[in-house]
């Protein structure tokens, strides 16, 4: 059964400058919830991200247990939006929309998750 996880965050920043930094795949680990021991074990130079681009990660969400994952990029919107798309991990679905809003008070930063959990959690 697929579920969606909806966040939103507001940022005293631009767009530009919020893209910037969002879209580095080196600053993924940054912004990753502290819990899940996000460690990004591709290197692409300091590209940022394109549609196409694979990264390999190691999460360790569940009592430390190293878990390997990959995505891939399917969808880039440069200062709007990108889609990362679960190719190996954790989950038996993942597709996770990033939009960045501009609105009077900075950037609203909005995160849509779909996913299914594995083995009929």
């Amino acid at each position: 059964m697929k579920k969606r996880l909806n966040r939103e965050q507001q940022l005293n920043c631009d767009v530009e400058a919020a893209w910037h930094f969002i879209s580095s795949h080196k600053n993924l680990s940054k912004i990753a919830p502290k819990d899940m021991d996000f460690t990004v074990l591709s290197d692409y130079n300091g590209e940022q991200i394109a549609e196409g681009m694979v990264i390999d990660y190691i999460v360790s969400p569940l009592r430390k247990v190293p878990l390997k994952w990959r995505t891939r990029i399917i969808y880039v919107e440069p200062n709007n939006s990108f889609t990362d798309f679960h190719e190996k991990g954790p989950y038996k679905y993942w597709s996770h929309f990033h939009e960045f809003i501009l609105n009077k008070d900075g950037m609203l930063m909005k995160d849509t998750v779909d996913y299914e959990l594995s083995f009929g959690f």
